[in-house]
């Protein structure tokens, strides 16, 4: 039997984002391509000092002895990645997501084990499509030490771990003037980040290209919209009673929108498509009372005081 012990390590998960349909579209294909962009992250991560633990289906584990050259890695990776995905059609790139946590581990023979292994992959799951997603940890040991800029995410829940895990996105390419406009991220707002060594900047995360399945999301919602509104009229009876599950519809689809924006704070406008929904009931069951303001003005203190925070 394997020995097992514990041992304190750098854990990196990635996947990719929106393999099933991938394989759906063109199996062939996409496992020769899913091979060529693990060749290329397995060499990148050998020659940082790591060594890849495990793969299975679109999914690898590696670990690594630096936490900082597990961030540099995954940066390399990216961008790596990011070239590569230029040259291929927008329906057909493999955009990885990748999440790194610094954290114990169970060692059993050469595979790991553990909250630490866990918390890496519910931060790779948050990541966007051709993204980083560190926690705290790692961030304490790489701000100062890595050319890319970080936005705090908040606290990340993660199973069988009590308290919420403090969690940065990595902005590749911050600052840098070789990336192409329409595809360099908005910088994040200002943490503490410094270059103690130059990283390609060959390509950057292509994470504000919105999804093929988030345009196919709009695109049902929008027929469904449209279907509510003439049935309303068509069975009119002196009543617009489609303009409440309209917009319902219009906030859900804001929210999935969000979700894959870099122009704003998703979290930000997260509230703001809220408060844009509420002065929308106020409007469509107006009796002379704007009672909206009163839940605005507590989403604007919410606004306020996560901005002062951040500072």
């Amino acid at each position: 039997m394997s020995e097992t012990r514990r041992k304190l390590t750098t854990i990196f998960c990635a996947d990719v984002q929106d393999y099933t349909r991938l394989m759906g579209a063109d199996e062939e294909g996409t496992l020769a391509t899913l091979k060529r962009c693990r060749e290329a992250m397995a060499h990148l991560i050998e020659s940082h000092g790591g060594r890849v633990v495990n793969t299975w289906g679109d999914g690898l584990i590696a670990e690594f002895p630096s936490v900082v050259e597990a961030v540099r890695a995954a940066v390399d990776t990216q961008n790596e990645l990011a070239g590569f995905n230029a040259r291929r059609p927008s329906d057909g790139r493999m955009l990885f997501r990748i999440g790194i946590n610094l954290g114990d581990v169970i060692v059993e023979g050469d595979d790991i084990y553990g909250d630490g292994v866990n918390i890496a992959a519910r931060l790779q799951a948050s990541a966007a499509p051709g993204g980083i997603v560190i926690s705290s940890t790692v961030y304490d040991q790489v701000r100062n030490k890595v050319a890319v800029g970080f936005e705090f995410l908040g606290p990340l829940m993660v199973k069988n771990v009590e308290e919420g895990v403090p969690s940065y996105a990595v902005r590749i390419g911050d600052g840098s003037d070789e990336a192409p406009p329409a595809e360099r991220p908005v910088a994040a707002r200002p943490q503490p980040a410094a270059a103690t060594r130059p990283q390609p900047a060959a390509a950057v995360m292509t994470e504000a290209r919105p999804a093929p399945g988030g345009r196919k999301l709009f695109a049902v919602l929008g027929v469904i919209a449209v279907m509510l509104i003439v049935i309303n009229l068509l069975s009119w009876e002196g009543v617009f009673w489609a303009r409440f599950p309209v917009l319902a519809l219009a906030v859900v689809a804001a929210l999935a929108w969000n979700r894959g924006q870099t122009w704003f704070d998703r979290k930000f406008a997260t509230l703001a498509i809220v408060a844009l929904g509420i002065i929308g009931i106020n409007l469509f069951t107006w009796s002379g009372t704007f009672w909206a303001v009163w839940p605005i003005l507590g989403i604007a203190a919410m606004i306020g005081l996560r901005g002062s925070m951040r500072r």
